[in-house]
């Protein structure tokens, strides 16, 4: 909110002019969230320093003074004077004010207006901002010091709402976040994130300046430590109080932080390398997946959104041709579940060309989270020290797995026969799609899990439960529920038999094979015994066919183009995209074909061929599932009409896929009709520029950027910051092509 915004209230009366009680007269000055901001303190100078530099409007001789004259108290005073001042108040009408404080420590607060009132006014709003600085004193305060931090309100179940949406406002008028949080909660939380960090700052300091050495400690000190220790210059008088009014969840975050510090001592005594590897790794990667995992949660994306956050946009300008030589990402199937299967595995496994994309990425901390020492990602390379088919340990929480559907549906399997508690969650985006395609036949098996309204996320799985095989009928062609019932099927006593009604990805089959576990294949049946073992060894990742898809046709439909594709699998329930684009008219030739750890690999040599619209066959429908945003816009380039049907599973992926390509097809000219399950596309006209809405799916966003290519003018696609799921190096790869794709960053005006 910007000055001359209309006042939330008259009068706000700070009772602590310091960092923090400075700093939120100061924001609400500047916002223009009252009329008049009254400070008292009882220190003059603090009171004079505010006057001089405009913090506040008029200071008061008495709190009597500053209470009758105000509308909202904010209490801005050490914790363990606050039951002194709550006594002060006490002494006054207090019915039509409203009260709010910025503590530290919910907990003593209530405890103290309990002790002074009876019980906690309802118009007592606790609330407790997540900022602040070294530095102390209202000389050190800022008008933008709450803007993009967290305020946790932490109000009661009586609190009277209309003083909590006051409260609110007032503190969205600073540019800040707001959460609600149970006060004991809150207590707990603060004590492990904000507690520990500086009680363990202090005692470093402390320690090392009592050091013989300290002279050299502190000379020589590098940015690390320096960073570390900074909030050690804090308030003192303030952590004094705070140790003391939240005692109890202090002494228990330190006991826990003191039993990590114990193992990672005996680790370097005893020389443990692997021990002293998972905790180094699984600090450096957690701490990257949280702040990734926070910034994409529901509703932290609709918080960030109000306060205008950033989204990404690429830009493409039209025209263009590709050549050259690419190596495009590594297989996404292939990289989850040898992340799943190694970690299940005796001994290491060493995996190459591992696709270090975001989805990967959030299955690797998933496994690290259930004790797996886990090394890398490092160009590619993965070393995943095995922990045996019974191994694995309850996560400290639940398993974050962000927009990757494949991984919340194989480890369904996975954790259903784990002897565990765990619960699977996701961004947004995952946690809007159905997994009762799992959920059912895991059930069935004997598996207790319970999800949300239509089947969807978070899976909720209880550990404990002994499954037992089935011969599961599969609705539909599904690669995903295939693999779910073999993983499950390798704890569950007697034979699980999955059978589709055609054919799928047998990615799971082989790389179970490749870890020596025995899988019966016949047909579109595959069928696994429960009981047996894996055994660790080397995998090579391939390139992805669905990533190389966009090249295969940005090189089919730009006149001129002639592009090389190396490494890139090509097994046959993966190719379909190949499969179609040749029964289009495409120059799609597959050289230098081989097995790579079980896996057929090709080089793709494509020159660009004039396209003509076909209608797509059916049984090439599921082997080219994910492909067909980007075959869209080579039928767009076609001449004639293209028509999908049998695609009804478009609609439940990151996005509606077929709704979202035929809405940005219409807006670039081309006659595109949606159907329930899938579309029809009369293509050979010319294609326009426009702004497209990706819908935050990395597959609508690349296809269209495809289509700049034939483009008559500059496509821009919006909410692009999902293309780093599945192929985070696309825009380099791209440029480097030929293609000419830009990107922006800019702020989200409204959700």
């Amino acid at each position: 909110m910007k000055s001359g915004m209309k006042s939330v209230v008259k009068t706000v009366l700070i009772v602590g002019l310091g960092l923090i009680g400075g700093s939120f007269a100061a924001a609400l000055k500047a916002a223009g969230a009252c009329k008049t901001v009254i400070g008292f303190d009882l220190c003059e100078k603090s009171l004079d320093e505010a006057l001089e530099l405009g913090i506040i409007d008029r200071s008061c001789a008495s709190l009597a003074e500053g209470v009758e004259q105000a509308e909202l108290i904010m209490l801005s005073v050490p914790m363990l004077g606050m039951e002194s001042v709550l006594t002060e108040l006490a002494k006054h009408d207090l019915r039509q004010k409203i009260m709010t404080d910025v503590g530290s420590c919910k907990g003593l607060l209530i405890r103290a207006a309990r002790n002074v009132f009876g019980k906690v006014p309802v118009n007592l709003i606790p609330g407790h901002p997540i900022a602040g600085s070294e530095k102390s004193g209202v000389a050190a305060a800022r008008a933008n010091l709450f803007v993009a931090h967290n305020v946790i309100l932490t109000p009661l179940s009586d609190s009277d709402p209309d003083c909590i949406q006051t409260v609110k406002t007032l503190w969205q008028a600073c540019g800040a976040h707001i959460s609600i949080m149970d006060v004991r909660h809150h207590d707990e939380v603060l004590a492990k994130t904000s507690h520990l960090p500086h009680f363990l700052a202090f005692s470093l300091v402390d320690t090392l300046a009592g050091n013989p050495d300290n002279q050299d400690v502190f000379r020589y000190a590098a940015g690390g430590f320096r960073d570390f220790t900074r909030i050690a210059g804090s308030d003192p008088t303030m952590w004094h109080d705070i140790a003391l009014g939240n005692r109890e969840a202090v002494l228990e975050s330190l006991d826990c932080f003191s039993e990590g510090l114990a193992q990672l001592r005996t680790a370097v005594v005893n020389q443990d390398s692997e021990t002293l590897l998972g905790i180094f790794d699984r600090a450096r990667v957690a701490r990257q997946h949280f702040a990734a995992m926070l910034a994409r949660r529901t509703y932290m994306a609709t918080m960030m959104k109000d306060n205008q956050d950033h989204t990404k946009t690429l830009i493409v300008r039209s025209g263009g041709c590709l050549s050259g030589e690419l190596r495009v990402s590594g297989d996404k199937s292939i990289s989850h579940r040898s992340v799943m299967l190694g970690a299940l595995a005796e001994g290491v496994t060493e995996i190459t060309g591992f696709l270090e994309g975001e989805d990967s990425l959030a299955t690797v901390q998933a496994f690290r989270d259930m004790g797996v020492v886990i090394e890398g990602p490092n160009e590619g390379r993965v070393t995943i020290h095995g922990v045996g088919m019974h191994g694995l340990k309850p996560p400290p929480g639940s398993l974050y797995l962000g927009n990757a559907g494949t991984a919340m549906r194989l480890m369904a399997g996975l954790m259903s026969a784990q002897s565990f508690d765990v619960t699977l969650t996701g961004d947004a985006s995952l946690s809007g799609r159905p997994m009762s395609r799992v959920v059912d036949p895991l059930t069935e098996m004997g598996a207790r899990i319970t999800t949300e309204e239509g089947g969807r996320p978070p899976l909720v799985i209880k550990g404990g439960s002994k499954l037992s095989g089935i011969d599961y009928q599969l609705p539909m062609a599904s690669a995903q529920v295939q693999s779910c019932l073999l993983l499950a099927g390798l704890y569950a006593e007697g034979e699980t038999t999955a059978r589709a009604p055609g054919v799928v990805r047998d990615h799971t089959n082989r790389m179970l094979s490749g870890f020596g576990y025995p899988v019966k294949t016949d047909g579109n049946q595959v069928s696994i015994e429960g009981g047996g073992k894996l055994t660790a060894t080397s995998i090579e990742v391939p390139a992805d066919i669905s990533s190389a898809a966009f090249f295969m046709v940005a090189a089919s439909i730009a006149r001129g183009s002639e592009i090389t594709l190396t490494h890139v699998g090509v097994n046959p329930t993966r190719s379909g995209v190949i499969d179609i684009l040749r029964l289009m008219g495409a120059d799609i030739r597959l050289v230098n074909e081989r097995l790579v750890g079980g896996e057929p690999v090709a080089d793709i040599i494509v020159h660009s061929a004039p396209l003509k619209g076909i209608v797509i066959p059916r049984e090439l429908v599921p082997v080219a599932i994910d492909e067909f945003p980007v075959l869209f816009v080579a039928a767009a380039c076609a001449e004639g009409e293209t028509r999908l049907t049998g695609a009804k599973e478009l609609r439940v992926k990151e996005s509606d896929r077929i709704q979202a390509m035929a809405d940005g097809l219409k807006i670039l000219g081309i006659d595109a009709e949606a159907l329930p399950d899938g579309m029809v596309i009369r293509g050979g006209q010319p294609i326009e520029g426009g702004t497209i809405d990706s819908h935050g799916d990395h597959r609508i966003a690349m296809a269209f950027a495809v289509a700049a290519l034939r483009a008559q003018g500059e496509i821009r696609i919006l909410d692009c910051a999902n293309v780093s799921t599945s192929f985070p190096s696309f825009v380099l790869l791209a440029n480097h092509a030929g293609l000419r794709i830009s990107e922006t960053v800019s702020k989200v005006a409204s959700y």
